[in-house]
């Protein structure tokens, strides 16, 4: 896999010895679990990149019954969202161990029912289309191919604890196979995992992509990326070792023996997993300073779910149900704490300064705050209802629901303060997470309930945390934010102010070069004038607009300006009148104390270098 690998500072004869040792001990563990389950292997090839078409062989032993259920996952952990991978399969075939063929049927969207006969073995085949360039689905190219495993790999109903082997067959044009997976010793791009879970958290990446590897808390780690553009590799990969040694600190130490960075091609996205993470990256960020910051945040957060969800999860993530939705109201602490520690990290990592987390904890606080939804949905319901509305963002969706992302990470904030405040400085939130990781990852080997996570929250603090538990994670309630940032001696500015320009309220797609309704804030001056979503906006004043001049005709106004629409809607052309007016919003800005007491200044100091 590192044919072009170069590591810092780490002696080379000791690297291969690294691996040689990771890959036998893979080898060894997986030979002694299939003793107590037959093994399942699987065989994926791409002839023809350009016809997006993989081609997988499935083979399953040591089977018992008249008939075998093989099943494509619905969904993949990580992606709150049903993607129905069955729909991308075709030619599915199946046979037994002796090129024999059997019959089969369908008897779920995701279910291949084969009359095996009692077959002790079961080989199917069959093709998966994949050209979506994003890190929950899978993609097939000329330029190089990804993986997204439970979009690509059935499995046999009932035998998810089963080990299994996975051979790439590469195209003669490339070189190069990037997974979390082990290496099978002596069986070029062959991989094993423990069982279909495991199998299922380590996405794949096919191509010439380029390898770096650096050492971090004395662990291997991998970078295998589509395209870094112009970045500075050195750079590069030392912000990234600053970034994994920092939760080393955090967290006592890293639950892997090596780490890859899948950075997959440019788009939008990442996805964490168990060693590994899949990132979208647009090469132009790394060399802007300010995108650079921005996806060092992002990488952050991938980085650390690999604490906090694969290793410290609530109990429903895990073991997963692949055919329907797995339901929690914990995203928040999940996904929001996440977005909380991707700042922590960067500050004691010395990627970022206090005055930039606070900036950024200040913007989150905003985006949440702000939003319409902040009246209409708490952080326990947005959590919930994920599999609805989070990745379908209409206008009714818009207007009522929030981000636990955001909302999460100002949760985050206000329990990392309190339970400072509370215990005098001797817990924080850091406590809360590295005993979740000790007593429920380790110990106990399962996720924790919302109640544990409450009461692992209340011993660090000493007390009891009801207002942020029972009012703000659970209702839309105002927040005290005065209150909790002031135990670290800040303030945060809540004055109303008016925004910059007039404000319109509409929100609009580009729909071949003409502006169309998309959202419609509730009670704007869109809204009072009957605009919604769907209507074309043709003329303001008389005047042509276009989805690029749109913005700046309605800005050549001021606040009290009518203004008069024409619009085009289900091919009849009506003209109405609306009055724009001033936005007013809180900017949630965070600012230290001039003067803060000892306490809060110790508070403070200990919170954030």
């Amino acid at each position: 896999m590192n044919t072009n690998s170069r590591w810092q500072g780490f002696p080379v004869a000791l690297l291969i010895i690294t691996i040689i040792i990771a890959a036998s001990l893979g080898l060894a563990q997986a030979q002694a679990r299939a003793t107590a389950a037959p093994a399942m292997s699987i065989t994926v090839s791409m002839d023809r990149p350009t016809t997006h078409y993989y081609h997988v062989i499935f083979r399953a032993d040591g089977l018992k019954g008249e008939t075998q259920d093989f099943k494509m996952p619905a969904w993949t952990p990580g992606y709150y969202r049903i993607m129905d991978y069955a729909k991308y399969v075709k030619d599915f075939r199946a046979e037994d161990g002796a090129g024999r063929p059997l019959a089969w049927e369908k008897t779920t969207k995701n279910t291949w029912r084969v009359h095996s006969g009692k077959a002790a073995s079961v080989v199917v085949s069959y093709d998966v289309y994949a050209f979506t360039r994003f890190v929950a689905d899978s993609y097939l190219g000329d330029d190089g191919g990804f993986i997204t495993p439970t979009g690509m790999f059935m499995h046999v109903a009932g035998r998810l604890q089963n080990p299994v082997t996975v051979a790439v067959l590469l195209h003669p044009d490339w070189k190069q196979v990037s997974t979390g997976l082990d290496p099978v010793a002596g069986r070029p791009n062959t991989f094993t995992a423990p069982d279909f879970d495991t199998l299922y958290d380590c996405p794949i990446l096919i191509g010439n992509q380029e390898i770096l590897t650096f050492e971090a808390a004395g662990l291997p780690h991998a970078v295998a990326a589509y395209d870094l553009g112009a970045a500075d590799r050195t750079k590069f990969v030392g912000d990234l070792k600053k970034i994994v040694e920092a939760t080393a600190t955090l967290m006592g130490e890293l639950p892997y023996r090596h780490y890859t960075f899948l950075i997959i091609g440019p788009g939008g996205g990442g996805l964490e997993h168990l060693n590994s993470t899949a990132v979208t990256l647009n090469p132009a960020s790394l060399t802007n300073p300010q995108a650079y910051k921005g996806w060092l945040s992002f990488i952050a957060h991938e980085y650390f779910h690999l604490f906090n969800v694969k290793a410290i999860r609530p109990i429903a993530l895990g073991p997963f149900d692949y055919d329907r939705e797995n339901y929690t109201k914990m995203l928040w602490v999940s996904e929001g704490i996440t977005v909380y520690y991707e700042f922590i990290l960067l500050n004691r990592a010395g990627l970022m300064t206090r005055d930039e987390v606070l900036e950024r904890l200040g913007s989150t606080i905003a985006d949440y705050e702000n939003a319409p939804g902040r009246r209409h949905q708490p952080a326990t319901a947005s959590s919930f209802d994920t599999w609805l509305n989070f990745f379908s963002r209409g206008e009714h969706a818009a207007n009522t629901t929030i981000s636990y992302y955001d909302i999460g990470a100002g949760l985050g904030l206000l329990l990392d303060l309190r339970i400072r405040e509370a215990s005098k400085g001797r817990s924080s939130l850091d406590d809360v997470m590295r005993t979740l990781y000790r007593t429920f990852y380790k110990e106990k080997k399962r996720g924790f309930t919302d109640g544990e996570f409450r009461a692992v929250c209340e011993r660090a603090a000493g007390i009891p945390l009801n207002e942020i538990f029972d009012v703000y994670a659970t209702t839309v309630k105002e927040w005290d934010y005065a209150k909790y940032l002031g135990y670290a001696g800040l303030t945060v500015d809540l004055e109303p102010r008016p925004a910059t320009g007039p404000w319109f309220g509409a929100s609009t797609q580009d729909q071949n070069g003409s502006p169309v309704v998309s959202s419609v804030d509730p009670d704007s001056p869109a809204s009072l004038a009957g605009l919604t979503i769907q209507d074309e906006l043709l003329a303001l004043d008389g005047a042509r607009v276009t989805q690029h001049s749109l913005a700046g005709t309605i800005n050549s106004h001021k606040p009290g300006d009518k203004v008069k629409v024409l619009y085009a809607r289900r091919g009849a052309v009506r003209e109405t009148e609306a009055v724009l007016a001033k936005k007013t919003e809180r900017s949630f800005r965070i600012t230290p104390l001039a003067d803060p007491t000892p306490e809060q200044k110790a508070l403070r100091e200990a919170w954030l270098k």
